[in-house]
């Protein structure tokens, strides 16, 4: 039986030896360790030894089993070790080749320009109020002075959903929201940017075009007021030594009412008959019956109100010839900014 006993070690042992893979192994394990194993066979056929015989095999069978057992472990952390060894050469990477770059984005011209306008205005101490780009012909038209025979209501000129809702043909109607929210004859200095919509398409005009539009609403507020923070605001933008044209003009949402030209020269302007001065945005004072259309009372508060194309300003600040190319997404023209 001792003889037996060492037989069965040595070839358990030998093939621990041989397993190649953890599955192997278990199955090895089971053979000679398991309920029905070739080891626990043994053990069982101890009932038939004699009472002096039982002990001395008792203790050999459990020195057979710790020994398989403790070979059994070091084989499955020698196994683990070449799986993981396996697996890290598999998944090497080879740091010496060139690293894979992702394209950083940038910001589009028009969104620099609007932020860039936003940003003057805000440090002088203007809000930033937004509307609706469905609006309805309330707030469109009829709340700024713009009575239903005014040719600014025109199908041709302007994109209707149905007869009292189109798509909005400038931020305007933000400037009426904001004095109808507000308690009438209270303080108002806001600008608000967004996009409108027109019926133009060509190198200068877009269906599709962005305004920032200013409103500002208080006791004694004058002319010079509006001359002085759009002059601020012009040679901020476009530096100090810009000179700058006040022309009289009409709109119906302001009296007096006024265009603004900046001295500004570049190829894209410089074969029109005036050259020399470019008109930039219009202003004036606000028209005493939007006030009143919006439950302000003109004996008590005046305002002004200015108005200026996104994409006009971008064009001259980045030398720009058609407005198109804003909205073609070619990546060469966006590339350059």
């Amino acid at each position: 039986m001792e003889k037996e006993m060492q037989m069965l070690r040595e070839k358990a042992l030998a093939e621990l030896g041989q397993s190649r893979s953890e599955k192997e192994l278990q199955d090895v394990k089971v053979s000679y360790l398991g309920k029905k194993g070739k080891l626990t066979a043994v053990l069982r056929d101890m009932k038939n030894l004699s009472a002096e015989e039982r002990p001395v095999m008792g203790a050999l069978a459990n020195t057979v089993r710790r020994d398989l057992e403790s070979a059994i472990a070091d084989k499955m952390e020698a196994l683990k070790k070449i799986r993981m060894e396996k697996k890290l050469q598999e998944e090497t990477i080879d740091i010496t080749l060139p690293a894979r770059h992702r394209a950083a984005g940038h910001l589009h011209p028009l969104t620099k320009t609007l932020r860039l306008i936003t940003e003057t205005f805000m440090r002088m101490g203007y809000s930033i109020e937004e509307g609706p780009e469905m609006e309805s012909d309330y707030y469109n038209f009829h709340c700024l002075n713009l009575p239903k025979d005014h040719p600014a209501r025109d199908m041709q000129d302007s994109f209707y959903i149905t007869e009292d809702i189109l798509l909005r043909t400038h931020t305007s109607p933000v400037q009426a929201r904001t004095m109808q929210k507000h308690r009438p004859n209270d303080p108002i200095r806001m600008i608000s940017p967004g996009r409108v919509f027109r019926w133009d398409n060509d190198a200068t005009h877009s269906p599709v075009f962005h305004q920032v539009e200013g409103l500002v609403i208080d006791k004694d507020i004058h002319f010079s007021d509006l001359k002085g923070t759009l002059e601020m605001f012009l040679k901020e933008l476009f530096g100090a030594d810009t000179k700058i044209r006040f022309r009289a003009s009409y709109f119906p949402f302001t009296e007096p009412s006024a265009e603004v030209d900046i001295s500004f020269s570049s190829r894209t302007h410089a074969d029109t008959k005036d050259a020399e001065w470019l008109e930039i945005l219009g202003c004036g004072m606000v028209h005493p019956n939007v006030l009143r259309l919006n439950r302000y009372d003109p004996e008590k508060v005046n305002g002004f109100a200015f108005g200026m194309g996104v994409e006009r300003i971008a064009m001259l600040l980045y030398g720009i010839d058609d407005l198109r190319h804003f909205y073609e997404n070619d990546m060469r023209f966006l590339e350059q900014f």
